[in-house]
């Protein structure tokens, strides 16, 4: 963050995630370094991951796969603490992700059937609670097209327009306006083609060859509005990815290469400026640009 001015009151942050591990695979070391400036961090996690698949051969065991979901609760209790936030279940079944040719019916009660305004009145109120100023989530295509990271960018951006208004959601607490709304940009061409190159000069071999060769030429919807510098903070993050251990293979591809290669190749994790009620100019390297203006004194 740029200095900081005296605040009326904290600066907070919410992070509204899809299953558990994703808040560790997006954003993480965006929300440990605004957590360890002083920033009140929020993760809303929608669902418990239940229906999710054990990624981690050394985890992939019955006594595991029998009560995944016990399992991943505990994981996620050990990211976040990690990460330095507070974390919040909406209570939510996962949708799992269908496979097949024609692809197969959702399952009865998940998340992803659930009506907006039946998933969305949890997040509502989490949002008049909690009071963030700034709300982090996924693009309409979820980031990919998972059922449920495409249920939790329209619960976000419905809790993002309604958590102000009084008429809507009675009875879910005092309206709250929050300030900005950012998608995140992860997973993009430019990152991995510098962490490629980074460990092609450092004389390693790179997983990312083959996923390069075969990244689709399209224009990109979504420009990168904001870059957050957070490098100082990668470690933090492999240790939290790490935490969800039925998710994270420690020995795959995600940690290849070598974090000391990332914080030079590619130092900030990125952002689309969805949504503004404050004053900002594009583009940017904080979060709560135009929003300290806003809510701190000079």
């Amino acid at each position: 963050m740029s200095e900081t001015p005296t605040c009326r009151e904290p600066l907070r942050l919410m992070a509204v995630h899809a299953h558990p591990d994703d808040e560790s695979s997006k954003g993480a070391a965006t929300m440990a370094r605004y957590s360890a400036e002083g920033v009140q961090v929020l993760v809303i996690t929608c669902t418990g991951g239940e229906r999710g698949d054990i990624l981690n051969p050394a985890m992939d065991r019955p006594e595991i796969k029998a009560d995944l979901a016990a399992v991943r609760t505990e994981e996620m209790a050990k990211a976040r603490e990690i990460l330095g936030v507070e974390q919040q279940w909406l209570g939510f079944v996962d949708s799992g992700l269908p496979e097949g040719d024609p692809l197969p019916p959702l399952p009865d009660g998940c998340f992803a059937l659930q009506p907006l305004e039946v998933a969305g009145e949890p997040l509502v109120r989490a949002v008049r609670e909690f009071r963030p100023h700034v709300v982090l989530t996924y693009d309409e295509n979820g980031g990919y097209p998972h059922p449920d990271h495409i249920m939790c960018h329209k619960v976000s951006v419905e809790a993002f327009e309604a958590a102000g208004d009084p008429d809507r959601y009675p009875g879910c607490g005092e309206p709250w306006q929050p300030l900005k709304l950012y998608y995140h940009m992860t997973f993009h061409q430019d990152r991995f083609v510098a962490e490629h190159q980074a460990m092609i000069r450092a004389g390693l071999e790179s997983p990312y060859d083959e996923m390069l060769k075969r990244w689709e030429d399209r224009p990109v919807k979504w420009e990168i509005t904001t870059r957050v510098p957070c490098a100082d903070y990668f470690d933090v993050r492999d240790q939290a990815l790490i935490a969800h251990a039925t998710q994270i293979d420690p020995t795959g591809p995600f940690f290849a290469c070598p974090t000391e290669l990332k914080r030079g190749a590619w130092p900030t994790e990125d952002y689309h400026l969805a949504r503004s009620l404050v004053d900002t100019e594009l583009p940017e390297d904080d979060l709560f640009a135009g929003v300290q203006e806003k809510v701190c004194l000079p």
